[in-house]
């Protein structure tokens, strides 16, 4: 009877491999060159140890400890640095990865109607959960071996053969662990939305309590997954024992998600949703409340991480200028223009950083549309009296409005934090306005997804490779000395870096201009082609 339960697990596997089989990858790719990429520029940044010792007195504060959680700061070696500052930060992304890859092929599908199908062949009760469970262990192995042997091989001296596989066993422990909660929350939840919105609040109460833990009280940090992360000591003590904790707790995780899944009714949760009301309230009376209803805990939570973002950039200022000086490599990372404060040149820096960022939520908010026309969600309000270019423009309006929020609260943090640690404090209106000048940025590379949306919906995934270019270019851009070109290939590589430069409003004009031309030809589009389901 046990044998029956796990029927198949082996075919599904296969089947969830090969349905992944560019998601994967690309997701291995990402974390990966990201990893590798880091400890070589920090090598060029800080070639002496009185450099690393500069940015080791600058970690020295609360809200740094806050952010990236303690580290070896009294020998802080190139490989202590680099663990300090990229682990927890990468072991995040490793989590929302296992979060959102672990909720496409169990309650996902279930909620889809395929769990039902593929369970109606002769295959076990639990084999799509562990089936599902068993990829994320795979991936999360391979990704632990290919950052653990790439950093090894970057040759670095600092970051020796144990410290390199300890750096990547606690992504890929972490990555299980986070397997094991999102399968837990998969049986417990009744949607996906409820499933991503439990395990990702889980990440984030795991982050936070660390964060209060590191700087207030070391028992209460104890108590969070991700403060093990950081208690690895990765290149300095090199401790192993936290990603047995790791391992162990995520071995209960999915025993306790196994009996659950063997005990409830296919479609069903534990933690069932609240009865709607009799009469649906107005907001959801037309296709933009209907949309923002859909996505609000999604911005609400990207609203708060935006604000906090922008909180831990501001607490920095307080020491900017001794991090930077005397630093020739941090120092090309800034414009170097005559009569601004390291301040003033370090904020065109981060604002590009916060914009990018900030497209994240208003792109995801526009793609919604075709997530819902895939789930064939789309006909039941074309149906009635709603126009394609009415719900069109109902999530174009909340993709807006949502990247104006974003950009404001990740300004305004930045502006408080920065105000509250220096002495002369800063100008509200030059803050806000050097962010919000990179809407009309932003709005281009939403205009692109709706162009995208309206002819070739599957190719939509082509926008989040844009943005990772701008990223690239106009952030590494200063250090590796990238050609001019290579940056104006992004809208945000045309928008006037405030303070710094003269307020020019032609290339906003000119972006504004172009972001109309493709939504209008989006529009068009989607009004002509076939709606899929």
């Amino acid at each position: 009877m046990a044998v029956n339960l796990y029927n198949k697990t082996g075919r599904l596997s296969w089947l969830i491999v090969r349905l992944d089989r560019i998601r994967i990858p690309l997701w291995l790719i990402g974390l990966s060159f990201f990893t590798l990429i880091v400890p070589p520029a920090f090598a060029s940044l800080y070639p002496s140890q009185a450099d690393r010792d500069v940015m080791a007195e600058t970690m020295m504060n609360p809200a740094m400890t806050a952010m990236v959680g303690p580290g070896n700061l009294e020998n802080y070696t190139l490989g202590a640095m680099n663990a300090h500052q990229m682990l927890l930060m990468t072991a995040l992304v490793v989590g929302l990865m296992s979060i959102l890859l672990v909720t496409r092929h169990t309650r996902a599908n279930e909620e889809d109607g395929r769990t039902e199908m593929i369970q109606s062949l002769p295959v076990g009760r639990l084999s799509n959960l562990n089936a599902t469970l068993l990829v994320l262990c795979v991936t999360n192995v391979v990704l632990a071996l290919i950052t653990s042997l790439g950093l090894y091989a970057l040759g670095i001296e600092s970051m020796g053969l144990e410290g390199s596989l300890l750096y990547g066993a606690a992504l890929g422990a972490t990555g299980i662990f986070f397997a094991g909660v999102t399968g837990l929350f998969a049986q417990l939840s009744e949607s996906s939305r409820g499933t991503i919105g439990f395990s990702i609040t889980v990440l984030i109460i795991a982050y936070l309590v660390r964060a209060i833990g590191d700087v207030s009280n070391e028992t209460l940090s104890g108590f969070s997954p991700l403060s093990w992360v950081t208690s690895t000591e990765v290149y300095s003590s090199n401790n192993w024992w936290p990603i047995l904790l790791l391992i162990g707790t995520s071995i209960i995780l999915f025993i306790l998600a196994n009996y659950l899944n063997a005990i409830r009714d296919l479609e069903a949760g534990f933690l069932p949703a609240k009865p709607g009301r009799k009469y649906a309230a107005p907001l959801l009376q037309s296709p933009i409340g209907i949309a923002f209803r859909l996505q609000r805990i999604g911005t609400i939570s990207w609203a708060i991480g935006l604000l906090l973002m922008g909180l831990s950039y501001g607490s920095i200022f307080g020491d900017l200028e001794s991090f930077f000086e005397g630093n020739e490599m941090l120092e090309k990372m800034l414009a170097s223009k005559e009569g601004f404060s390291v301040t003033e040149q370090f904020i065109p820096k981060l604002m590009i950083v916060m914009a990018l960022l900030s497209t994240v939520p208003p792109v995801m908010a526009v793609n919604k549309l075709h997530g819902e026309e895939k789930k064939g969600r789309i006909e039941h309000l074309l149906g009635r009296a709603v126009s394609r270019t009415r719900l069109m423009a109902s999530y174009l309006t909340i993709s807006v409005v949502n990247g104006f929020v974003m950009l404001s609260l990740a300004a305004l943090g930045l502006w408080g934090a920065g105000t509250a640690v220096m002495e002369e404090g800063l100008s509200l209106g030059m803050v806000y306005g050097a962010a919000i000048v990179y809407l009309p940025a932003m709005v281009v590379s939403i205009s692109i997804a709706v162009l995208l949306i309206g002819f070739v919906p599957k190719w939509i995934s082509f926008i989040w490779l844009y943005v990772f270019y701008s990223f690239v270019v106009l952030y590494l851009g200063g250090i590796f000395q990238f050609p001019e070109w290579v940056g104006n290939l992004s809208p945000f590589g045309h928008i006037p870096q405030l303070p710094i430069e003269d307020m020019n409003f032609m290339p906003v004009i000119i972006l504004t201009l172009i972001a109309i031309i493709l939504l209008i030809v989006g529009f068009i589009g989607y009004n002509k082609r076939d709606i899929e389901s």
